[in-house]
């Protein structure tokens, strides 16, 4: 079973930048698709970016141009940069994993790690 983990979250000022990292205590394949989401209070959860395994990536049209997904198979990590943040951004942000980046429905995807707080003012 692999657990995967989430950091990097904090509170900026509208504008600003965050970088989360989540990474995974056992093994994932390489040639999985691994993804971010995000669950604002009172909202369901939604897909924000996700990158297969050949490197091609999909994005959320909120945050497209302002958020960047990548990972690190070699440190079994996956990263989300995010610039020119917006109130509208705040939410507990996850990561998870399915096989491949064919829907980015929540459903269909396991592994999630417990989240990552990010509040933009």
């Amino acid at each position: 079973h692999v657990q995967l983990v989430e950091s990097g979250g904090g509170s900026v000022q509208a504008g600003g930048s965050l970088n989360l990292s989540c990474t995974a205590s056992g093994y994932i394949d390489s040639s999985y698709c691994v993804a971010w989401f995000r669950q604002a209070p009172g909202k369901e959860r939604g897909g924000v970016a996700a990158i297969n395994d050949d490197g091609r990536t999909s994005y959320a049209d909120s945050v497209k141009d302002r958020f960047t997904i990548s990972k690190d198979n070699a440190k079994n990590a996956l990263y989300l940069q995010m610039n020119s943040l917006k109130a509208e951004d705040t939410a507990m942000y996850y990561c998870a994993t399915r096989r491949y980046c064919t829907t980015m429905a929540p459903d269909a995807f396991g592994n999630w790690g417990q989240g990552t707080q990010v509040t933009v003012s």
